[in-house]
């Protein structure tokens, strides 16, 4: 039986026996990464981890698509005022939003599945590909525009060469802004599953009652010895060099340039990536 949904101005939170929901619920901006989405997230993956009797957690947006990445506006997000005004840098604001958050959505507890149909776009990508678990429409599609849409070396902390665990391909999709279909993400391993737009939620459903037939305490170590391989391969040390590089590339005059053209034209980061 559900439970009475919680919702945060642009986050849902449902809890249905075992399997906990989080819904990114700001269709009318494209499910867009603002600063309350994320701390609202971050949020609702502390209720579910709290909670003994969640063993799953599904991230899925309402509306056209996923997610559509960081919101693009000056007064999104107030850590990095805040960072400014502290140190006169972005140093540390940027971690606030997305390098401590990433971490713990890569290294929360439980089982996670990622449910995604249309847009998966920059930051979006992150929700859609850091669960071990992602099951993807057949309409879905991802994207990583911010090397040459802002002059940014990926998002805040990249993912990319783990998720992809290939050189050629990971360079590749950062470098051209390349645009992956749901059949070519299955392809190069990124996706356990694609299916029909209608097929996408029962099969996710379906999915997330197989895992959490286990005990909790054997998914939680299950996780945690999937999530250590990965942090001894050097993930945790190179999400935080990233995040560390995003901040020198803030300074850097011609990724200025770039984001000044951008913000001149009201382009978006992936209109901008595209030939001109």
């Amino acid at each position: 039986m559900t439970e009475t949904p919680v919702t945060r101005d642009v986050v849902r939170y449902e809890r249905d026996g075992a399997v906990a929901r989080i819904i990114l619920d700001w269709p009318e901006r494209a499910n867009a990464q603002s600063s309350e989405m994320v701390r609202q997230v971050d949020s609702f993956l502390d209720e579910a981890r709290r909670d003994y009797g969640v063993k799953v957690v599904i991230v899925k947006g309402n509306g056209k698509g996923f997610c559509a990445g960081h919101v693009i506006a000056p007064d999104a997000y107030p850590e990095f005022a805040e960072s400014q005004a502290a140190m006169g840098s972005n140093f540390h604001g940027s971690k606030e939003l997305f390098l401590w958050p990433t971490l713990r959505f890569w290294e929360f507890p439980k089982p996670m599945i990622a449910q995604v149909h249309g847009y998966a776009i920059g930051g979006g990508t992150y929700w859609a590909l850091l669960p071990e678990i992602t099951i993807a429409s057949e309409d879905a599609y991802f994207q990583m525009p911010l090397v040459p849409g802002l002059g940014f070396a990926g998002g805040e902390t990249m993912i990319e060469p783990w998720v992809f665990m290939n050189y050629k391909r990971a360079a590749e999709y950062l470098y051209t802004a390349q645009t992956l279909s749901a059949s070519e993400a299955l392809e190069m391993g990124l996706v356990n599953k694609v299916v029909a737009r209608d097929e996408l939620e029962p099969v996710t459903e379906a999915m997330a009652e197989k895992i959490a037939r286990a005990p909790l305490s054997t998914l939680m170590a299950t996780k945690t010895m999937l999530v250590r391989a990965w942090e001894q391969m050097g993930m945790r040390q190179h999400l935080q060099l990233s995040a560390d590089l995003m901040s020198v590339l803030e300074h850097t005059s011609d990724a200025q340039a770039l984001r000044a053209e951008l913000q001149t034209h009201g382009r978006l980061p992936r209109e901008q990536a595209e030939p001109q």
